[in-house]
């Protein structure tokens, strides 16, 4: 889980270190705090993202996603496909606002909507009506069929 949240906010492996030291210190101060009668993993994604995406804030100068590296010489078979569609996925997801990241983040780690709402701060129908936005966002940037969920 939280290697998930360094490597979407990370752009550099010296970054994605610096960020999961923070977290981790992060997660240090605050565990007194913890609330046990919480799931563990809803409080630890809180704290990691509320990191990630201050960290991101505090970014003075945005360096552009290398699209080269990303793109890589078509691969005609089924596994080649599949990965072009991840590094469109990851392209895809660099470029949303910090807290859209954050909830494809949780979404694509299989949370419900509920531990969602509760890991973001926000409530369950803003949940349900970002992903209905950002499916279509990326329906309409990938090209894929309307009816077709990402």
């Amino acid at each position: 889980m939280l290697g998930q949240v360094v490597h979407a906010y990370g752009w550099t492996e010296d970054e994605r270190r610096d960020l999961e030291a923070d977290v981790v210190a992060e997660l240090w101060k605050a565990f007194r705090a913890y609330d046990r009668t919480r799931p563990f993993s809803t409080w630890m994604y809180r704290i990691a993202l509320n990191v990630a995406i201050s960290f991101s804030r505090r970014r003075r100068e945005l360096v552009p996603i290398d699209d080269a590296a990303l793109t890589p010489v078509p691969d005609p078979s089924p596994a080649g496909e599949r990965e072009q569609q991840l590094r469109a996925l990851q392209r895809f997801v660099s470029g949303l606002p910090p807290l859209d990241r954050a909830l494809v983040l949780l979404y694509l780690d299989e949370r419900s909507q509920r531990e969602i709402a509760e890991v973001l701060g926000i409530t369950e129908s803003n949940v349900s009506t970002k992903i209905h936005r950002i499916k279509r966002r990326l329906r309409e940037q990938l090209g894929g069929p309307e009816g077709e969920a990402p």
